[in-house]
């Protein structure tokens, strides 16, 4: 008996976990249904209802789910884990720890990981607009003067959607995964009904079909692909969550499950355009003849697009809370709103403006065909980044040989680009949007970083070494004072004095008799352990080094950190305890020689970013009580 228990309890573990990944990583692809068969035949670019066209098309779905989500996502990059985290900060981690790269390639891998986040943030604002737009406009289906109903019915589930986030999701969570399986099941179902009445379009999986549509058609066939990309959206979600339920949950819900019933339904709404070419007007929801069936299937429909919703919401959340980490995003509000799941947070500054840049959306282009035009062009260049950055790291870290890493970087990248060329010539009717919000998060980012590195480089030119200090005062020792007095020191110079402690002493004349220089550091990991959080250094005359190490998903909090070192033997008492940190504002330096200062209207948005950062105080969770400012200007 105990020779089959691990096995079985294995396999339910993972067939909870999976199912629980349906409701999270699948929600965007799986709502795809909802618009792409309508925006291939009637869109802007719409292709000619025939046998040979629908099978074509057909089978241009099934290759691109095949080849860009099932060999590139789930068998390929999905085995680039950092410490089992994915997305592109994870994956842009690993690319930068090649060997003998030169620092002009580690500055451009850098630059292109921190351009495809900043992407994602485009595809946040997109993916709530597009899938509730197309979700509640089958209320026109059931009767075309409902259509005045469409936008307000929006706007009301998009404000419930963000206005919840405050509460995070842990209370609705569990629900997901069921919904999304009966969503799935539907989907196969409805598709299955319609394919039995036309089971020709079964070929379609042929890619035979594929090839002639395109030698046929070619130009046509070019801009069909800029929506049939709509198919595979939310494709790249599977390997940015797989750090919250694994690969093999991750892999085996598609191909057993999801894909499957997925494909079942395109092949069904192919079935009807062949036996009812009308209804390319709404396919999806034309597969079902009754209204006491389609009122349902709307009201399930909107669920299943709220949950995709709330999975790129909660995306925009977490990379959001990396990018503080890593440095590249000034510090701002994170609430972790769940005590059991580390990944459930709320940024309520990037909740907002989430919500005012997703309602001026979907009031501005005012349908789903609009917002198509927007949609696919910022995640086909994401899923290109993707692949660029892959090919290094199955170059340099998995050792592959160069024809081999070769052929992978050149099999992808051409689909890849087919998708995103064929997706670039809608800039001008829509593909703006994601574009835009793409490259002013880039440049914010960017900023932010290069402020922060010129910042650390002027206070490490006037800073003074901690060993020279330790000298002046063992030999005119200062009154010393009882407690603990803690030091940040500059991530840019961790071996120099801090200059809230060479204020203090200037102006206080006094030191405590323990002093703390702590230095935290952030590791390109997802988590560091809390056995490897703290490591503490006895120096002389009372003086102690902290160093504290986080991933970029972990939460910072020093007073926590504190507690730890008591393991090391150096216990510390909150209540004894003052923390000095330094309030520099920075100010505008005449724009000099190249590479020394930024351009003056960077300096200007540096400036403002660096005022509207939150505090240590609130970033570390230092208790307010037990803080003492001491202010500087810096010139940037």
């Amino acid at each position: 008996m105990t020779g089959t228990s691990a096995p079985q309890g294995e396999k339910s573990g993972l067939a909870a976990t999976a199912l629980a990944a349906m409701g999270v990583v699948f929600g965007d692809i799986g709502t795809s249904p909802l618009y792409t068969m309508k925006e291939i035949f009637s869109g802007p670019h719409a292709v000619e209802v025939t046998p040979d066209n629908v099978l074509g098309i057909l089978s241009l779905v099934f290759w691109a789910l095949t080849i860009t989500v099932s060999m590139k996502y789930v068998l390929f990059i999905m085995r680039a884990d950092n410490k089992g985290e994915g997305g592109i900060m994870a994956l842009t981690a690993l690319a930068l720890r090649t060997a003998n790269a030169s620092p002009r390639t580690l500055w451009f891998m850098s630059a292109l990981g921190i351009f495809g986040a900043s992407l994602f943030y485009g595809d946040a604002v997109i993916t709530p607009a597009m899938s509730v737009l197309a979700a509640v406009e089958g209320l026109e289906v059931i009767e075309p003067e409902l259509e005045t109903y469409v936008l307000p019915s929006a706007v009301v589930i998009l404000l419930v959607l963000f206005y919840f986030q405050r509460h995070g999701t842990a209370a609705v969570g569990s629900l997901f995964g069921p919904v999304m399986m009966l969503w799935f099941t539907i989907l196969g179902l409805l598709g299955l009904w319609n394919v039995v009445q036309y089971p020709a379009v079964l070929a379609a999986v042929n890619p035979w079909f594929a090839v002639s549509f395109v030698v046929k058609h070619q130009i046509l066939a070019y801009l069909a692909l800029g929506a049939v990309v709509l198919a595979i959206t939310g494709g790249e979600a599977l390997y940015a969550d797989m750090g919250h339920f694994g690969h093999r949950s991750i892999k085996w819900a598609w191909f057993a499950f999801v894909f499957p019933l997925l494909y079942l339904n395109y092949l069904g709404q192919g079935a009807l355009i062949l036996s009812n070419p009308k209804a390319i007007d709404n396919p999806f929801y034309l597969m079902v003849s009754s209204d006491l069936l389609l009122i349902p299937l709307i009201f399930l429909a909107t669920i299943a697009t709220v949950i995709a919703s709330q999975a790129v919401i909660s995306g925009a959340f977490s990379l959001t809370s990396q990018a503080i980490q890593l440095g590249y995003c000034p510090r701002i509000l994170v609430k972790f709103t769940s005590a059991l799941q580390k990944g459930q947070i709320y940024v309520p500054n990037i909740n907002w403006l989430l919500l005012l840049t997703v309602i001026a959306v979907v009031l501005g282009f005012g349908s789903s065909s609009n917002l198509a035009s927007a949609y696919g062009i910022a995640v086909t260049l994401t899923m290109m980044i993707d692949t660029i950055l892959a090919s290094v790291v199955v170059r340099a870290l998995w050792k592959w040989s160069w024809p081999r890493a070769a052929l992978f970087l050149a099999f992808f990248v051409a689909v890849d680009f087919a998708f995103f060329s064929a997706n670039a010539i809608k800039v001008f009717d829509g593909g703006w949007l994601p574009l835009g919000i793409g490259l002013s998060v880039f440049t914010l980012l960017a900023t932010w970083n290069r402020g922060r590195k010129l910042l650390s480089e002027r206070l490490r030119a006037d800073s003074v070494s901690l060993k020279g200090f330790m000298q002046s005062i063992a030999e005119d020792p200062p009154h010393r004072v009882d407690g603990t007095g803690v030091f940040l020191t500059s991530t840019a110079d961790p071996q120099g004095v801090p200059r809230p402690l060479l204020h203090n002493l200037y102006h206080n004349k006094v030191l405590h008799q323990r002093i703390v220089l702590l230095h935290v550091t952030v590791d390109d990991v997802p988590h560091v352990p809390e056995t490897d959080r703290v490591r503490i250094v006895t120096l002389s005359a009372g003086f102690y080094r902290l160093l504290v190490r986080y991933g970029f998903m972990d939460d910072p909090n020093i007073p926590r950190a504190m507690e730890l070192c008591a393991t090391q033997g150096v216990p510390f008492n909150l209540m004894e305890t003052s923390f000095f940190l330094g309030n520099e504002s920075v100010v505008r330096r005449p724009v000099s020689r190249r590479g020394e200062s930024m351009m003056r209207w960077r300096q200007m948005l540096f400036s403002l970013m660096f005022r509207a950062a939150d505090p240590a105080t609130i970033y570390f969770k230092i208790p307010h009580t037990r803080v003492i400012e001491l202010g500087a200007q810096v010139e940037v």
